[in-house]
């Protein structure tokens, strides 16, 4: 059972609201390491086992990786409120007219970009408020919000609650803006400190207090999901950012925030980090099923272009391979990328169509566009 704890308090501003400021992590008392909640830390760590060496048996993980990171993008955009799909964010990016595509394919854009960005950074740069805002200004830029100061921590207050409500009926008003950077430091240290939580309830606490400290105006949500992949990319329990978590959230997303809202009422981190560390586990135990999966399909098809195309296979099976990274591809595409000619090209799409291994998606007589739909299926399906 969980400890009542002071999680923070509602303090009266000068503007006549209360705004809640949290205490400091590690929470006092210490959180209840009970039983049930060593099981879940346990099967969640061996998901994730699992999923690293998952990845890891992959031929070329690199190229699985951007699929990834795209399923994670498009959900966590979801979550706020997008309609792009994964398909739309793929045919954006092959550069296939949609004239029915969202107009805010741009906000699952940007966080693909973040999240490369942000596992860049880790090489040079721990977790820090310094890194959250160039994250932030990635998954703002040209998108709704962006007069919201992308990269730039708020000097205004935020809060949270239905849409037209104000500052006296939210559901919930984070800390006041001159408490922000404080807090964020005090944040950063506790990431970073020495003490031997286990990385998984680590990053779960830290989650919790960034939606709590809510630091710019827009874009908290997407900002605080990714810096979960990225904390455990940092402390090596993956070495992929292939945890899609928002795939969890966006399914239980009445409890993921009346979890949230736990901590900050009752301080109850048990019942928040119970939740997110089941949620860590079925995502993982996913994610790993997928990978075989792939690695599956693509034994399957490679041996159906052997089969079907005998000698000249070679290009045919460069081409399989890169639709594992961009699962789209065209005539054109196809003499670009592979150095040969329209017949040649045209002849390899119409084999590969034929085997069921691609198809055509746009109903056109000219400007044909294919899909690899096996492969996006395996996606679709979660």
């Amino acid at each position: 059972m969980a400890l009542k704890r002071n999680s923070g308090a509602y303090v009266l501003q000068p503007q006549g609201y209360k705004a809640f400021i949290p205490e400091p992590l590690p929470p006092k008392p210490p959180l209840v390491m009970d039983d049930k909640m060593n099981t879940a830390l346990s099967r969640a760590d061996r998901a994730l086992g699992r999923l690293d060496g998952s990845i890891e048996t992959l031929p070329h993980p690199e190229l699985f990786l951007s699929m990834f990171v795209r399923r994670e993008a498009v959900l966590s955009s979801q979550i706020e409120g997008t309609q792009a799909s994964l398909s739309d964010v793929i045919k954006a990016e092959a550069a296939v007219h949609d004239r029915n595509r969202p107009t805010d394919v741009k906000e699952v854009q940007n966080y693909i970009s973040a999240m490369d960005k942000g596992a860049a950074l880790l090489a040079k740069l721990p977790i820090s408020t310094r890194l959250i805002s160039e994250l932030h200004s990635v998954l703002m830029n040209d998108v709704r919000g962006q007069h919201q100061l992308p990269g730039e921590i708020r000097t205004s207050q935020n809060w949270i609650g239905a849409a037209g409500c104000n500052l006296n009926d939210a559901l919930f008003v984070p800390p006041p803006p001159t408490e922000v950077h404080r807090l964020l430091g005090q944040l950063e240290q506790f990431i970073h400190d020495d003490s031997p939580l286990p990385p998984l309830v680590r990053i779960g606490m830290a989650h919790g207090q960034f939606e709590t400290i809510h630091p710019f105006l827009d874009g908290n949500g997407r900002v605080g999901r990714l810096l979960i992949t990225l904390f455990l990319v940092e402390k090596t329990v993956l070495r992929k950012p292939v945890l899609y978590l928002s795939y969890y959230f966006k399914r239980h997303r009445s409890e993921y925030y009346e979890c949230l809202q736990g901590l900050r009422e009752r301080g109850d981190w048990e019942a928040w980090l119970l939740f997110f560390l089941e949620g860590v586990a079925s995502v993982a135990n996913l994610a790993a099923e997928t990978a075989a999966k792939v690695l599956r399909l693509r034994e399957d098809d490679r041996q159906k272009i052997i089969e079907r195309f005998e000698r000249s296979a070679a290009t045919p099976l460069r081409l399989l391979d890169q639709l594992y990274k961009l699962p789209i591809t065209y005539q054109a595409k196809v003499m670009k990328d592979h150095d040969v000619s329209f017949p040649t090209a045209n002849n390899i799409i119409q084999q590969l169509e034929a085997a069921g291994i691609i198809d055509e998606i746009t109903g056109q007589k000219r400007n044909r566009a294919y899909v690899y739909l096996g492969y996006m299926r395996l996606f679709d399906e979660l």
